[in-house]
């Protein structure tokens, strides 16, 4: 009798299964929350291209640049916004302070969107020079010289934020 109780109860139980289900709501919660955090902490930082070949100087800054059109300048190649211009050793070798296939480019419309296509004022406009830190200064100044007769007033070089040493932060280096 006892057995015939516990095959009732099992067929019973086989009778009124439940599936089991899988709640997506709160998992939804936690991916939306997610997203929304990525995307308001990654508005900070700014994506500067970079390439092997450019060893970039160091520096210590607490102001972060804006977003501007890049020139990188790595030992054999000057690139805008990517864009391979003209080689190092032509810029090196020329006569002329000013660089022409670059001048042509930097005046070209809508080169990093409105921003700077709607700003004809020489101090909105501005550009961030990348620029391997073994090349000659001549190259590097006939290249913000460019720059300059381009209508571009505003120049950052970038560089790679040192650390800050231990006594400037006022940990004790003991």
């Amino acid at each position: 009798m006892n057995a015939t109780n516990r095959l009732r109860g099992a067929q019973h139980h086989l009778r009124h299964r439940v599936d089991a289900e899988l709640n997506l709501i709160p998992l939804i919660d936690i991916l939306s929350v997610l997203v929304a955090f990525l995307l308001l902490y990654s508005a900070e930082v700014e994506v500067v291209q970079n390439s092997k070949g450019v060893q970039i100087p160091q520096s210590i800054v607490d102001v972060q640049p804006k977003q501007s059109v890049v020139v990188m300048i790595t030992r054999d190649q000057l690139f805008v916004q990517g864009e391979a211009v003209t080689s190092t050793a032509e810029i090196a070798t020329a006569k002329t302070q000013l660089i022409e296939p670059l001048r042509a480019v930097l005046e070209r419309p809508l080169l990093i969107g409105d921003s700077v296509a709607a700003g004809p004022d020489l101090t909105s406009r501005e550009i961030t020079v990348m620029a391997d830190k073994t090349l000659p200064y001549d190259v590097v100044r006939k290249v913000m010289g460019t720059c300059t007769a381009a209508s571009y007033g505003r120049i950052s070089l970038a560089v790679i934020e040192k650390e800050k040493p231990a006594a400037a932060s006022g940990v004790n280096p003991t």
